[in-house]
């Protein structure tokens, strides 16, 4: 289990993780989730002990991690895949790192196969590997001494997307034997699919945390998306039921819950081809929450402009 409390980091003026305060449990997947500069990595890096803290404490497993004596074999760490040495060999480099937590040489053997890196590809030195490789490496490592936790950064980049899915699973299992998962990432959709509990984070804040059930119950706004073989009833119908209706690609909006909406089709007679609920997702919900620390905004169209 991964603890933190108030944490903080400043350097000179600027804040780059704020009074953060979360638990990642045993056996249970925890997204930290934000934009880029949000402060993510700089809260993992504080975990390992590669950062200082100016503030706060994280333990893991109840000790600060330079307590933790052969930290290898407990924690396992994936905070930048090409941190390695470029002219080692993929094979070199979890051999030397088992080594160092005093592990069997037929423990590189069975994280290879582990990670589907092949004998060639292991003979490889690391400057010529993809950066799907080196993630798949980095997993590798990171998975060495068998921890009871692990903390991953960005750890999808460069896989493509049987990589992605292979990835999950295996994080996924690893949480389901007692394991504890701390994973970073800016691709919230990729998250959702793994995560149990999310920590949201902007400008070094935490803004929203929870299960995907509870942060969805966060925006209150009730509606449903719906296309009928006839949308003009079917609208007529709503209106006349008191619920306001607009367009909405090929069938229409309205205010009001996808079983209302279902019943109302129902004593009108109303074949519908979709239905689903038209509430903001967690797609929506992080893009408003952390909508000060985007880069991105959407330009307003231009008015008055000349042929």
């Amino acid at each position: 289990m991964i603890e933190v409390h108030g944490l903080t980091r400043t350097y000179g003026g600027f804040t780059a993780v704020d009074d953060v305060t979360f638990t990642a449990q045993a056996g249970r997947v925890t997204g930290f989730l934000g934009p880029n500069g949000a402060g993510k990595s700089t809260t993992m890096r504080v975990m390992v002990g590669l950062t200082p803290a100016t503030r706060g404490k994280v333990t893991i497993g109840g000790h600060e991690y330079r307590d933790i004596p052969n930290p290898g074999r407990h924690v396992g760490v994936l905070l930048d895949a090409s941190a390695q040495h470029a002219g080692r060999t993929g094979r070199e480099i979890l051999t030397l790192g088992a080594k160092t937590m005093g592990l069997p040489s037929s423990r590189v053997d069975e994280m290879l196969a582990l990670v589907s890196l092949s004998d060639d590809e292991a003979k490889r030195r690391l400057r010529n590997y993809s950066l799907g490789m080196k993630q798949r490496l980095g997993i590798a490592h990171a998975l060495l001494g068998d921890p009871e936790v692990l903390i991953l950064d960005e750890p999808a980049n460069g896989l493509d997307p049987a990589g992605i899915r292979w990835m999950r699973t295996l994080l996924k299992g690893y949480a389901d034997r007692g394991g504890a998962v701390l994973l970073s990432s800016h691709l919230l959709n990729e998250v959702e699919l793994i995560a149990d509990e999310m920590i949201l984070i902007g400008r070094g804040k935490i803004v929203a945390q929870g299960d995907k059930k509870s942060l969805l119950a966060m925006d209150s706004t009730v509606s449903t998306l719906v296309v009928a073989e006839d949308n003009a009833a079917l609208a007529r119908a709503a209106q006349a039921a008191g619920h306001q209706v607009t367009e909405a690609g090929e069938g229409i909006r309205v205010d009001a819950a996808p079983a209302d909406v279902s019943r109302l089709s129902i004593e009108h007679g109303l074949v519908l081809t979709d239905l689903r609920s038209g509430a903001a997702g967690l797609e929506d919900l992080f893009l408003e929450l952390t909508a000060d620390t985007q880069r991105e905004t959407v330009p307003a169209p231009a008015t008055g402009a000349s042929a």
